[in-house]
C-alpha cells in the first residue's frame, strides 16, 4: 500500500501547479472516478495520493496496482481473490488487492498499457462493484473509488483498437492533466532545494549547492524525464559530493551538450481519420462506428484537425463538363438541391452581367 506524506507532495508555486491543486482539492471532495494524465516523471501517482488523502476515504487504504507489470493468467487471482483450494498451491483464502482497499481508493498506473482481456474485467468490476474470488460460490461486493493514471494518449489508443472505448468514459469523469516540468520552470528551484534537503536528511551529508552559472542552466534545461529526472540527479550528485559549489562542469553531460529527444509519438490520428473519411466516402456515420467513435467525437476530431473535405471528395465523382466563356473556366456539378439552385438564381443578375453565365439552366 502506498505511503504518503502530505508535506512533500505536489511541491511548486507557479501558476500551472496552482490550478492543478485547486482541482485536485474539488476532486477529492467528490467520489468520483479520475483520469490522471502527463508525462512520465510528472508525479501522476503523488496526484492519486494527494486525491485519497484529501478525501473522505482517506483513513481506508490507498492500494495501487501496476497494470503495465500484470499479467493476464495471475489478473484474477491477484485483484479479486481465491478461495482455498482453487487451484494448486492455493493452501489458504486470500481477498485479492481490490478488496483489500475497501472503503478506500484502488489506483490503476499505467492503465493504458493494460490488456484488451484485463480491460473488460476492469470493466465490469466498475460496472457492478463486484468480485468473483476464484473457487467461489457468490460474489463480493466492492466499495472502492477508482484512479486511473496514464502516460499514454487514449483517445488515439481507442482509435486503434487498442483500449476499450467503454472503460474510458467510465474512467473519464474527473480529468487531471499534470503539465510537464519545462511548462512550469518557476518550480525547479522549489524542487531542487527539496530534495537537496531531503537526500542531505536521509544520508548524513549535505553540498554547497550550486554556482549561479549550473543553477541558470537547471533553469533552461528541459528535463524530458520531469520531477523524477530531476531528483535522480540530486541523488546522484550526494553520492559523491563536491567540497564547493557545483559548477557546470559538475553535472552530467546530457545536461551540459543536450540533444534534441525523441519523445514517442503516437501513430498520426489525423491520417487515420481522414483514411477512414475518404473508405466511407465521408459519411460521417459509417466512419464514426469503423473508429468505435461517437458521432460527437468524429466532428470534435474533425474540427481539431481542421479536416475539409476536398471539392473532388465531396461530390460526386462523374465527369464534370467545363464550360469556357471569355477565356475563363468553370467547373460545373450537377446539383438538385433546392437551396442552392435560390442562391444561384438570386446571383444570377450579376453573374450574367459579367458574361460568365446567361442562365441558371446553363449552370444546372
Amino acid at each position: 500500500m502506498a505511503q504518503f506524506t502530505p508535506a512533500t507532495s505536489l511541491i511548486g508555486s507557479s501558476l500551472a501547479i496552482w490550478k492543478v491543486k485547486t482541482y485536485l482539492r474539488k476532486v477529492a471532495q467528490t467520489d468520483s472516478h479520475v483520469l490522471i494524465t502527463g508525462e512520465t516523471g510528472t508525479g501522476k501517482e503523488l496526484a492519486a495520493q494527494y486525491i485519497h488523502q484529501h478525501s473522505a476515504r482517506r483513513a481506508k487504504p490507498l492500494v495501487t496496482i501496476n497494470c503495465a507489470a500484470l499479467p493476464d493468467g495471475l489478473l484474477e487471482s491477484e485483484l479479486f481473490g481465491y478461495e482455498r483450494g482453487a487451484f494448486t498451491g492455493a493452501t489458504s483464502s486470500y481477498a485479492g488487492k481490490l478488496k483489500l482497499a475497501d472503503g478506500g481508493t484502488v489506483l490503476f498506473d499505467e492503465i493504458g498499457d493494460m490488456s484488451p482481456y484485463a480491460q473488460a474485467k476492469i470493466l465490469r468490476v466498475i460496472e457492478t462493484k463486484e468480485v468473483y474470488p476464484l473457487g467461489g460460490r457468490r460474489s463480493v461486493p466492492l466499495d472502492v473509488r477508482i484512479i486511473a493514471a496514464t502516460n499514454r494518449d487514449l483517445d488515439q489508443r481507442m482509435a486503434s483498437n487498442e483500449f476499450r472505448q467503454d472503460l474510458y468514459f467510465r474512467l473519464n469523469v474527473a480529468r487531471v492533466h499534470l503539465p510537464p516540468l519545462r511548462e512550469r520552470r518557476d518550480d525547479i528551484q522549489l524542487l531542487i532545494d527539496h530534495y537537496v534537503e531531503k537526500f542531505a536528511a536521509q544520508l548524513g551529508r549535505g553540498i554547497e549547492g550550486f554556482s549561479d552559472e549550473a543553477m541558470e542552466l537547471l533553469l533552461r534545461y528541459d528535463w524530458p524525464g520531469n520531477i523524477r529526472e530531476l531528483m535522480n540527479l540530486v541523488e546522484r550528485i550526494f553520492i559523491d559530493p563536491p567540497r564547493e559549489k557545483i559548477a557546470v562542469t559538475g553535472l552530467p553531460e546530457s545536461m551540459r551538450c543536450p540533444t534534441p529527444v525523441r519523445r514517442e509519438t503516437a501513430p498520426a490520428e489525423r491520417e487515420i481519420l481522414l483514411y477512414t473519411l475518404s473508405q466511407t466516402n465521408w459519411n460521417k456515420t459509417q466512419a464514426a462506428e469503423r473508429l468505435h467513435w461517437s458521432r460527437m467525437t468524429l466532428y470534435r476530431k474533425i474540427a481539431k484537425y481542421h479536416i475539409v473535405p476536398s471539392h473532388l471528395e465531396a461530390t460526386e465523382t462523374a465527369a464534370e463538363p467545363t464550360n469556357r466563356r471569355n477565356n475563363f473556366a468553370v467547373s460545373v456539378t450537377k446539383c438538385n438541391k433546392p437551396l442552392l439552385r435560390s442562391a444561384v438564381a438570386y446571383f444570377l443578375p450579376f453573374l450574367s452581367g459579367s458574361g460568365l453565365f446567361a442562365s441558371i439552366a446553363e449552370i444546372f
